[in-house]
């Protein structure tokens, strides 16, 4: 697995004492071990005994077992009992609970997204509602994480939810059940095109393999010739389901990773297991600095045995194994074992925890040190800082204005009020905003709060803060101000400036409160320059071939 208080202190000491002398060699080192051991629990037991306040043991050990991994890499952590569930639910996207996302907007928790065909989403929850209360308890103002977990219990268990909602004068109270809820890996497929399909892979959970052969198969019946692998912003998971996202387009028992540590009887290569459902059809991977883990194994895969092209930004690098132990009164472990290897050889791990600074900082690895593996076909590709795209796009920024008009949720607020007053809109991807309803929304702004500072005038400020402590700024004082008045921003000249960009926000926001999440994606296509782009390269087969075989 490729992934991410009650203790009693002697649980602790037994099994870190078990886990260090089982891989121990010199015989030096029992003793030293030994010895930090007695004078860490020496020390906690003066410290609780002396200290000049009450200290909670259960929190210091906490901070000192969370310090201690922490030295080692971000992701050896420590699970205690109470959050194995959450635990549970990263790794295999199962939970019990009501099927819905939430989230903060202007200090309101927010009924962010639905799952169809879920309780929360069939008792008639939607994308806006403002959670009240919970089985009669006020949670207004409440934590995210401390609702969050209101919600969820055991499947079958009642609950009552009050909200409040757009156009209602008085909440609205729902009663329904918690059931089992199974987040699908795979949010959206569709068609791009006339003979391009496109499949969003969120995750690596259970199944994740089978929901894409799913998707590649039903596309395949829609008319798709080429496919479109969406991977970015996806942080990776199970290391068995990476291998069976693979499978789906290169042969059986094809190596797809192996993995390399201490515990030499652990180290393992793993390869695909099943018929694959198309090892021909020309495929692009998106992937950017959001794909990690399992998602770049895939990717690797992909670009190794150069069955398709790889396309957007350059990957995380996080070339790391990790698997989960037992520790004593239910707790858990997850700890680094290994680092794994794609099928050219090379380990992509960016960082080395290994060598730190002085001052405990970690860096990436050199580029002196980077060491060139060739692909199936022979083309270059190198190790240790992720994987460089074969067409490299660059990444898209907002403006300041539309941050701020998101950040302020007024983006998200005006899209649930369009939604209940217009009451419906066309397919998610042929809708869009007319000029009429655009500057309907910039009417509404005009008693609304999204003043925001652009770089250039932070750079500014910046630039006349030195140039006094220079003693410079007379010199330049006229030509300061003179550049100061013209990159001032005004809003109103912003929000024709960035009317289109705006706009493309919007629609997305829109189709989300009609289509939910698949609405969301399917709006965003046509202003996507790296589906653009995949999109483009699949439609020049002279283009695609030639970059697979480039040396």
């Amino acid at each position: 697995m490729l992934r991410n208080n009650k203790v009693k202190i002697t649980g602790v000491f037994v099994i870190l004492a078990f886990t260090l002398f089982s891989f121990v060699g010199p015989t030096e080192r029992y003793f030293e071990i030994a010895k930090n051991l007695d004078i860490f629990a020496t020390l906690f037991k003066e410290v609780n005994a002396y200290y000049v306040d009450e200290v909670d043991p259960d929190k210091m050990i906490r901070v000192g077992i969370d310090a201690m991994l922490e030295s080692l890499d971000p992701y050896t952590n420590y699970i205690p009992e109470d959050e194995i569930e959450s635990f549970r639910t990263m790794t295999t996207g199962q939970y019990a609970g009501i099927g819905a996302l939430i989230g903060t907007i202007n200090s309101k928790t927010i009924i962010t997204m639905p799952y169809e065909g879920y309780a929360a989403y069939n008792a008639g929850l939607r994308i806006g509602d403002e959670l009240l209360e919970i089985d009669g308890k006020d949670v207004t103002g409440k934590d995210v994480s401390a609702i969050s977990t209101l919600l969820k219990g055991q499947a079958r268990t009642e609950l009552q939810l009050k909200v409040r909602r757009y156009g209602h004068e008085e909440p609205l109270t729902f009663a329904f059940k918690r059931e089992k809820i199974t987040v699908t890996n795979v949010p959206f497929y569709g068609m791009v095109s006339n003979d391009i399909g496109y499949v969003k892979l969120e995750d690596f959970t259970s199944d994740a393999g089978k929901e894409v052969a799913k998707a590649v198969e039903e596309l395949k019946e829609k008319g798709a010739t080429k496919i479109i692998l969406d991977l970015r912003n996806n942080p990776g998971g199970l290391l068995s389901e990476a291998v069976n996202v693979s499978n789906v387009f290169i042969p059986k028992n094809k190596e797809v990773v192996s993995t390399k540590g201490k515990v030499t009887e652990w180290n393992k290569v793993y390869r695909t297991l099943n018929n694959p459902v198309d090892t021909e059809i020309p495929l692009v991977v998106l992937t950017n600095g959001g794909s990690a883990s399992a998602a770049e194994i895939v990717s690797g895969v992909i670009q190794d045995y150069d069955r398709g092209i790889l396309i957007g930004g350059k990957t995380y690098g996080k070339g790391l194994v990790q698997t989960t132990r037992p520790l004593t009164y239910n707790a858990q472990l997850k700890v680094t074992t290994a680092k794994y290897y794609i099928p050219s050889g090379r380990c992509i791990q960016s960082l080395d925890y290994t060598h730190r600074d002085e001052d405990g900082k970690v860096h990436k690895i050199a580029d002196s040190l980077k060491m060139e593996f060739k692909t199936a076909n022979g083309r270059p590709v190198y190790d240790g800082g992720g994987l460089d795209p074969d067409l490299e796009i660059a990444p898209e920024y907002y403006a300041p204005i539309t941050v701020s008009l998101i950040s302020k949720g007024l983006i998200f607020n005006y899209a649930t009020g369009y939604a209940y007053d217009k009451g419906s809109i066309p397919p998610a991807v042929e809708f869009k905003l007319s000029d009429t309803e655009y500057n309907a929304f910039k009417q509404w702004l005009d008693d609304k709060d999204y003043d925001y500072t652009t770089k250039v005038e932070q750079d500014l400020v910046k630039l006349e803060e030195s140039a006094k402590k220079e003693k410079y700024f007379e010199d330049i004082q006229n030509q300061l101000h003179e550049l100061q008045q013209k990159v001032k921003h005004n809003k109103e000249q912003d929000l024709e400036k960035f009317r289109e960009e705006i706009k493309q926000v919007l629609e997305e926001e829109i189709a989300s409160r009609f289509y939910l999440q698949k609405g969301s994606i399917e709006a965003s296509f046509d202003s996507d320059g790296d589906v653009q782009k995949a999109i483009e390269l699949l439609s020049n087969t002279s283009n695609y071939n030639k970059l697979l075989s480039t040396k």
